[in-house]
């Protein structure tokens, strides 16, 4: 057996991001869960990567295991996701990709465990790696599932995303919603016009709160994406984004937004919803609880102890 080969790029090639891609497909496959966030997956093709790096381990001229690094910036520190290709598993190459990633992202950097599986823990564990930040996934059924009744206070204007002419609001919010977040506070309009142009985008899916009184401000947006169906899976919907301004927190947008958005996937025929939520956001935690979501999965930033 022939020694595989470590090697780093700013930017995947055409054949390279076509072999990660698939390397990718084959990971899910396998695991039942995404090892690469969305963010990642848009990153392998060279969309939204300003800065990323990427570690391909190679055997024969086979990609046979591939680590991304994303940046530090502010506090946040540096954070990586890997996968190894289920046929060459067993080899170590988990833990060759997780040592290099930590070391080439500094003393703070993270790897994250999606699904915090078996094989991520034991790599862990061998490394002497602890988990740093935890990513829930809740789910709940939509069909043959009661949903509270959607009332819209009279103070309240809810409405549908219009176009780009809205970006502005959306983000102004979304930043300010998530200037705690590492990932999320930091989109811009090249992350929104990303996502416009994927095939799951639907505008009726994307719901604005405003003041009756002032319909030019945005106090809180719900953006929901579906997930079509894999093989044997079936389509489910997601809670994709949820952000109240700041100013606008405690008048229970929340709740609203996120029930306008269950309806709306209910409606479309879809059987369950899932959403990601961190694992200390306690007040989150707690408007989800009441409206019936449960713990699906988790996954798992390590960091060195």
């Amino acid at each position: 057996m022939s020694a595989s080969v470590q090697s780093w790029t700013d930017r995947l090639d055409g054949k390279q991001a076509a072999d990660v891609s698939a390397l990718l497909e084959r990971a899910t496959a396998a695991d039942g869960t995404a090892p690469v966030s969305e963010q990642g997956v848009h990153a392998v093709s060279g969309a939204g990567s300003a800065g990323v790096r990427h570690l391909v381990e190679t055997d024969a001229d086979r990609i046979v295991g591939y680590a991304q690094l994303q940046p530090g910036h502010g506090d946040h520190p540096a954070m990586a996701e890997l996968a190894v290709d289920p046929e060459a598993r067993g080899r170590g190459i988990g833990g060759r990709l997780v040592t290099e990633v930590l070391s080439e992202g500094g003393p703070d950097a993270r790897v994250w465990a999606h699904g915090n599986l078996p094989a991520a823990q034991a790599v862990a564990q061998r490394l002497g790696l602890t988990g740093a930040r935890e990513l829930l996934q809740l789910r709940r059924p939509l069909a043959g599932a009661e949903l509270p009744e959607l009332v819209v206070p009279e103070d309240v204007s809810l409405r549908e995303y219009r176009g780009v002419e809205d970006d502005p609001e959306v983000l102004r919010v979304n930043a300010a919603a998530f200037a705690w977040h590492p990932e999320q506070g930091s989109w811009t309009e090249r992350e929104m016009a990303e996502r416009r142009a994927e095939a799951w985008f639907d505008p009726s899916g994307l719901f604005m709160a405003f003041a009756a009184s002032d319909e030019q401000r945005l106090l809180g947006f719900h953006w929901t994406k579906v997930h079509p169906k894999q093989g044997d899976v079936p389509a489910i919907g997601e809670v994709y984004v949820v952000a109240i301004g700041p100013d606008a927190q405690g008048r229970g947008l929340g709740r609203l937004l996120t029930l306008a958005g269950l309806h709306y996937l209910r409606d479309r025929g879809l059987g369950a919803v899932l959403l990601y939520v961190e694992g200390d956001n306690a007040s989150a935690l707690h408007t989800y609880d009441r409206l019936g979501f449960e713990r699906f999965h988790t996954d798992v930033a390590y960091a060195r102890a």
